[in-house]
């Protein structure tokens, strides 16, 4: 079973002749150990179109060191990696089908290769406070990599560098900051390439496309840059550009999103089931949105089993958030009108209802059906499928795709007036996820009267996304207070429960035709030429 580990880092290229200099004089730092060298020899793994190194992901099977055996490294976030780290076992040269599980979603049908080597003679000097915690860790590396030839009988690249990695251990952000500019005043560098791997597979990076791969992070990260971005939708980007060239990037950054809640499923991240269908729904939104621009004969069946995988993760998804909403409903309620156990049932209910979720959705990702849709979305992403007008002006055929989806929740909206019938919100509420996910995705290109109109359905999406819960709570207090009644239980709380879901019910729909005055003049302003 792999065991997680949190990674904060911080690399840097030195040359050499660097001296790693004093470091007590950091604050908090009393010691530093002498250094103890470790000869590490590391097998990188990956397909041969580099799909795990595109997504800032790596797989290794490393011996020698502390932590020997099989490391998976996901993508960073908020400045921290993190690994699952499995046991060497006797597999070399593939890795064991439990060490790909977690990212089957990008691998797929794909074998894992080796891609590199690395040697790397380490000295690691730990830096420890006045108890003899250890704040953090310098690995001071010579490292040798080798990249063999992708044709036959064709040289192997060797690469020689030097590094450190300063890495957090007891101490915090503060103390890494401080080590990190000692270093740098001593002649280090921050490292220009995220990790020894994609050092020596910068080539072959490099050719296997010329664009930013999918799952890649923006070139623009720091605070300006971050600003620029922002301005740039604000003030509409570039409209002229063509309407194919816009789409593809919208494509390539739904599929990575997808991906990326994909990995959080398999390696069990919080909210990951519910990240999953919202990527689905985008992806189906954005497919049917454009389909002036898009072949329709190539992508309605991609729609359709989006739809069915969205479909098979959303009973779980549904109840699992239902019950979390009933659990707290029920803690605060006086303490006399919960009567029996009704706390622990709904708690085991939930418990039950989390597990067949994730069991189900771990089946649906990784059944053939998905993983073909993944290829084939890779496809799309690589080739569209573009008609004549994908060469118009993107700003126009934007607005086309914005007016034809606000006529349609108009049309949904009216259609709600004129009957009782609850499902007829349902219909409103679906019309305004399209209308939403369409404008996310023109806003670069329209600018701030869209960026606004999705501001505003984000509040009616809440609103109709709270009728729509209440469907499922009410759904699930007659379901529990029967089963309750069954086993002698009073299940006079149920019925309380179901009143009061009956009563957020009618709040839900007040609100939405409270919002929908407020939100039909941001709707027109954000179509209007």
């Amino acid at each position: 079973m792999a065991v997680e580990h949190v990674e904060i880092e911080r690399k840097f290229d030195v040359e050499e002749s660097f001296v790693l200099p004093d470091l007590r004089d950091v604050p908090g730092v009393t010691e530093a150990s002498p250094p103890v060298e470790h000869l590490l020899e590391a097998t990188y793994y990956d397909t041969a179109d580099l799909r795990l190194a595109r997504a800032r992901v790596t797989l290794r099977r490393r011996t020698g060191g502390s932590d020997a055996g099989w490391h998976v490294k996901l993508p960073a976030a908020a400045g921290a990696r993190r690994e699952l780290h499995s046991p060497a076992g006797r597999a070399a040269r593939t890795p064991p089908k439990a060490v790909l599980e977690p990212v089957l979603g990008i691998v797929r049908s794909a074998p894992a290769e080796q891609v590199a080597a690395l040697r790397t003679r380490r000295q690691v000097v730990e830096l420890r406070d006045a108890e003899g915690g250890v704040l953090a860790e310098i690995a001071d590396d010579h490292v040798t990599g080798t990249v063999p030839s992708t044709e036959p009988g064709g040289a192997a690249v060797v690469t020689a560098w030097r590094e450190l990695e300063v890495e957090l251990v007891d101490g915090d952000e503060a103390l890494l900051a401080a080590v990190a500019e000692a270093v740098q005043a001593a002649g280090a560098r921050p490292a220009a390439s995220p990790s020894k791997l994609a050092r020596v597979l910068a080539d072959r990076l490099a050719g296997l496309d010329g664009a930013a791969p999918a799952g890649a992070p923006e070139p623009a990260t720091g605070k300006k840059g971050r600003k620029g971005k922002k301005k740039q939708q604000a003030d509409g980007g570039d409209p002229g550009r063509p309407a194919g060239v816009v789409l593809r990037e919208v494509l390539r950054d739904q599929v990575a999103a997808l991906q990326d809640a994909d990995l959080m499923v398999r390696t069990g991240q919080p909210d990951a089931v519910h990240q999953v269908r919202v990527a689905c729904r985008r992806l189906r939104s954005t497919l049917a949105a454009f389909r002036p621009v898009l072949d329709r004969a190539q992508t309605d069946a991609l729609r359709q089993e989006l739809s069915e995988v969205g479909a098979a993760l959303s009973g779980g998804r549904d109840a699992e958030v239902a019950l979390g909403h009933l659990r707290a409903l029920v803690a605060g309620q006086p303490e006399e009108l919960v009567l029996g156990p009704v706390a622990a049932r709904l708690q085991q209910a939930e418990i039950k209802e989390l597990q067949a979720a994730e069991g189900t959705a771990r089946t649906v990702l990784s059944g053939a059906a998905y993983l073909r849709l993944r290829d084939d979305l890779d496809a799309l992403v690589a080739d569209p499928p573009l008609t004549e007008h994908a060469a118009a002006p993107a700003d126009e055929v934007a607005r086309e795709v914005l007016a034809r989806t606000a006529k349609r929740l108009r049309r949904a909206v009216s259609g709600a007036m004129d009957t009782d019938d609850p499902a007829a919100l349902h219909e409103v509420r679906k019309a305004a996820k399209r209308v939403r996910y369409s404008a996310e995705a023109v806003v670069p290109v329209l600018g701030e009267p869209v960026a606004e109109l999705v501001d505003a359905l984000k509040d009616v999406q809440d609103v109709l996304g709270a009728l729509q819960d209440t469907v499922v709570t009410r759904e699930l207090c007659t379901r529990i207070g029967l089963q309750a009644f069954g086993a002698g239980e009073n299940a006079w709380t149920y019925g309380r429960l179901h009143g009061l879901e009956e009563a957020r019910a009618d709040r839900a729909e007040q609100d939405f035709w409270a919002c929908w005055p407020v939100l039909r003049p941001v709707l027109k302003a954000a179509v209007r030429p």
